[in-house]
């Protein structure tokens, strides 16, 4: 979010998307857990964004990549090879800890990469890991408070969601 405020701050153009079904706390705009809102467009494909796309946005925006369908890494370098930033947001890592698709591809062409950690909400350490804390095997389970929190390699047990044993 800092850097397309940066950019409107610019006054660049910024168009910013997500994917359709993810409509948790706005239906047309992305929010962070401290309430920030942005506006956002909706759309239900990688596809779709070379079509919604202005000509003359310079910064494109992408909300939530992990949960885009594995034609986004072709859609960014086609962005991309039309002139536009490409800014993508997204968790790198699903609930059990795995790769999260299509993330690592996105990671492998970037030509910038900011990883944020989040703080552990169990010992205050940095945490890249999203602990879910429902008991669900869906890959794709959409949730707002209560449902994840962030935890650090020590404190996340992926065995938790999934009803099985602890971590390996």
């Amino acid at each position: 979010m800092r850097q397309h405020v940066r950019a409107q701050i610019a006054r660049q153009k910024v168009q910013i998307f997500k994917p359709q079904f993810d409509s948790r706390y706005a239906h047309d705009e992305i929010v962070s857990h401290s309430e920030m809102r942005i506006p956002s467009r909706n759309v239900s494909s990688s596809a779709e964004l070379l079509t919604v796309v202005d000509d003359d946005t310079e910064v494109v925006g992408i909300d939530e990549g992990q949960f885009f369908d594995g034609e986004l890494p072709a859609v960014c370098n086609a962005l991309a090879n039309r002139g536009k930033r490409v800014i993508v947001a997204g968790l790198d890592q699903d609930y059990l800890g795995k790769p999260f698709e299509p993330m690592p591809q996105l990671l492998a062409i970037a030509e910038y990469i900011t990883k944020t950690l989040a703080i552990c909400m169990v010992c205050g350490n940095p945490a890249n890991h999203t602990q879910r804390l429902v008991v669900s095997s869906d890959r794709l389970l959409l949730g707002a408070q209560g449902t994840y929190e962030a935890r650090c390699r020590r404190c996340f047990d992926p065995a938790l969601s999934s009803g099985g044993e602890g971590q390996a």
